[in-house]
């Protein structure tokens, strides 16, 4: 078992009248990918701050490594910051802005430019040491940050949006090799970020956070399959939330969208509930006709067809509700035009039956 490294207990950060973060509780392990995600203001960057030593909790501690860091300045702290907007001297050269941090620590000049090399090397950066930041692109400049921070040799990184003001195809290179890097070091990341698409890619563990809590935490993976509640669904991947009564237990129907339908049963389900099913478009299948005797089937209409390359995002008029399906292309894949009348069909086991 691994040990804790980031130890959060019982934090409260109250600005104002404004509470950003609730008596919150969070331990990170030695070597994961943590990812803080949720909307903005939910608490995530003024929790990052206060384990960076940038802000003071109005109550509770923070440990790293065992020892209480609650009100240990950031430059004393094991942990080095990489911000949004990267924070960059522009007047300095890629080499002297990687360096700074050493010298400011009186490093012997030899070794700075051992360690600034070395790390350059690392974020595949070679060569690019004598360059203006003005010289380099977007996503040059975010590994000169990202440099900058690990040359100081932090136990753990703490990343603040790191990716927000990149474009989408940079954006997306930047993901796998801040994913590559993390495996690479076996260091410890807390990444925040608002971009769930981001968090999924790039995290081992997501917590996600909501006015200053935590409403779910868990593995990338478990928080799509199983979200705790409907902000959770809505906030990680395309959804299809529809209110449902819950008709019967045994087998379980829930009646929504004006007919009655299958679905698996969770524990404390009981009969009258109002409760939430969650769709997931990825799991709805389309068909022309309701010739197959499907368990599950709804009649629609097309209204909207969206080409996304792999799939088509098809929006179906269901029942005076929308439904968004994504229909995936392939050589046999039989299309569907604005208007057609279809019928849509899913397993039990894929409507997920949500009480809140």
């Amino acid at each position: 078992m691994k040990r804790i490294q980031v130890c959060v207990d019982g934090v409260t950060k109250v600005f104002g009248e404004v509470t950003a973060v609730n008596d919150l509780m969070l331990n990170v392990e030695q070597g994961q990918f943590l990812t803080l995600l949720g909307p903005s203001g939910c608490g995530k960057t003024t929790l990052l701050r206060m384990i960076a030593g940038f802000e003071e909790p109005t109550k509770g501690s923070i440990f790293i490594n065992g020892q209480d860091v609650t009100y240990v300045p950031p430059n004393k702290r094991p942990s080095n910051m990489v911000f949004q907007r990267y924070a960059l001297f522009p007047h300095l050269s890629v080499f002297d802005n990687v360096a700074f941090g050493l010298r400011i620590k009186k490093v012997n000049e030899n070794e700075i430019g051992k360690r600034v090399e070395r790390i350059l090397d690392l974020v595949q950066l070679q060569n690019f040491g004598k360059r203006q930041i003005h010289q380099i692109s977007g996503g040059q400049a975010q590994r000169v940050a990202l440099a900058r921070a690990l040359v100081n040799e932090p136990q753990v990184l703490l990343l603040d949006e790191p990716l927000g003001a990149l474009d989408l195809k940079i954006r997306q290179q930047m993901e796998v090799e801040l994913k590559l890097l993390h495996a690479k070091l076996g260091l410890t990341f807390i990444y925040v970020t608002h971009d769930q698409e981001e968090a999924m890619t790039v995290s081992d563990r997501i917590v996600i956070m909501r006015n200053g809590s935590i409403v779910q935490d868990g593995a990338p993976e478990q928080i799509y399959s199983s979200p705790a509640n409907s902000f959770v669904a809505n906030f990680i991947g395309h959804s299809n939330l529809i209110s449902a009564h819950v008709s019967s237990l045994e087998p379980v129907i829930l009646d929504f969208l004006g007919g009655s339908f299958y679905c698996h049963e969770i524990p404390g389900l009981y009969l009258n509930q109002e409760v939430k099913v969650l769709l997931r478009p990825d799991v709805i299948a389309i068909q022309h006709d309701s010739s197959k005797n499907e368990q599950n089937l709804l009649a629609g209409q097309v209204i909207d067809a969206t080409f996304k390359g792999s799939y088509m995002d098809y929006l179906m008029e269901v029942a005076e509700a929308h439904l968004n399906v994504h229909y995936p292309i392939r050589n046999d894949t039989r299309s569907f035009s604005i208007g057609d009348r279809i019928f849509l069909s899913w397993l039990p086991e894929n409507a997920l039956i949500l009480s809140s």
